[in-house]
């Protein structure tokens, strides 16, 4: 597939007002050629409104947005000549047969006539509709719509795929099943999706943007995003038992290591969970909690290096912080389904 040269996808100080609320405040980032990008932030960050702007579906109150090199505002047609979109809620006629709706899809797209059923079956084979070509859409699962949706944004060959929560709505089994066929796209294409499941970041993506209340909060990948958070906090995950009689202000007093620091995180079934570091010696922080244990000073559940769940970094980088300002001792671990509740 040729590719236009440069970023895939660029967007510099992007502004979007809906009368008095501002939806964008001035985003920027951009996505190279190949790159599976995660787009990631709570409910009402912006992520849609950026997306149906990539589309020319709707235009920015300011700022700049290019795709496959043309300009959104100024060249919207060669823009949608290169895209691939899936909206979140997918759009396609019920009363239509699978293949039927893709050819009627590739002849909207401009796919030649003498290439049409090469382009569906080439779709077919990438999405795993074959088993599902003669029946009407009516009559698919979910996860199938998501799969004809997916088809219906790559069966023209675009050199950029946007995809607005792909896999919102489907049980765990659908969701595997279209994180594969979103990284078979990947393969030969640029794609950018959001999500609010964690796990497929980690499964799928190569690199992560995250925006909240309008603004940029993060661009890296997520091994660098982990490291950098757990960075910010060295040390010992500490799960100790009788939660009734110690407290954190307990534990910091038995141990003898010079500026240790001590924070509850959470209780569970009459146990306190702690963070403890200190910016010395980590090991000889380890042998410092062992040794209060062992003491008598408190019992020891369970002692573990702190390693940030995907949770916790999405918590950090959505919950009003900045990678200035980054609070990694925040620790409450819900889901991102329980954010949106």
């Amino acid at each position: 597939m040729t590719r236009v040269e440069g970023k895939s996808i660029e967007v510099k100080n992007l502004v979007k007002h809906y009368g008095e609320v501002e939806a964008l405040r001035g985003i920027s980032f951009s996505v190279e050629p190949g790159e599976i990008v995660g787009f990631l932030g709570p409910n009402g960050a912006g992520k849609s409104t950026t997306m149906k702007i990539l589309t020319c579906f709707m235009g920015a109150t300011s700022g700049e947005a290019k795709v496959a090199g043309f300009d959104v505002f100024e060249n919207p047609d060669e823009v949608r000549r290169r895209i691939g979109y899936l909206p979140e809620s997918v759009p396609l006629y019920e009363d239509m047969i699978v293949w039927d709706y893709l050819a009627f899809v590739a002849e909207l797209r401009g796919v030649p006539s003498g290439k049409r059923e090469a382009a569906i079956e080439k779709t077919v084979e990438m999405t795993g509709l074959w088993e599902m070509l003669g029946r009407t859409v009516s009559e698919l699962s979910k996860g199938y719509r998501q799969r004809v949706g997916l088809a219906q944004a790559i069966i023209h060959e675009p050199d950029v795929v946007i995809l607005d929560e792909p896999t919102s709505g489907l049980d765990p089994n659908q969701i595997v099943e279209i994180r594969d066929v979103i990284k078979t796209i990947g393969a030969e294409k640029t794609v950018l999706f959001s999500t609010h499941i964690m796990q497929e970041v980690a499964a799928v993506c190569d690199r992560i943007v995250i925006i909240n209340r309008g603004k940029l909060t993060a661009d890296d990948t997520l091994e660098r995003l982990t490291r950098r958070m757990r960075d910010r906090f060295d040390g010992f995950q500490v799960s100790v038992t009788d939660g009734k009689k110690i407290d954190a202000q307990a534990v910091k007093k038995a141990l003898s290591t010079p500026g240790a620091k001590v924070e509850e995180v959470s209780r569970e079934d009459g146990s306190i969970n702690l963070r403890v570091s200190s910016p010395g010696d980590q090991d000889a922080l380890r042998q410092d909690i062992i040794a209060c244990a062992a003491s008598g000073a408190f019992e020891l559940r369970e002692l573990s290096l702190f390693r940030p769940s995907l949770e916790q970094i999405f918590r950090a980088y959505t919950s009003g912080a900045t990678e200035e300002n980054m609070d990694a001792t925040d620790t409450e671990q819900p889901t991102l389904e329980e954010e949106e509740e």
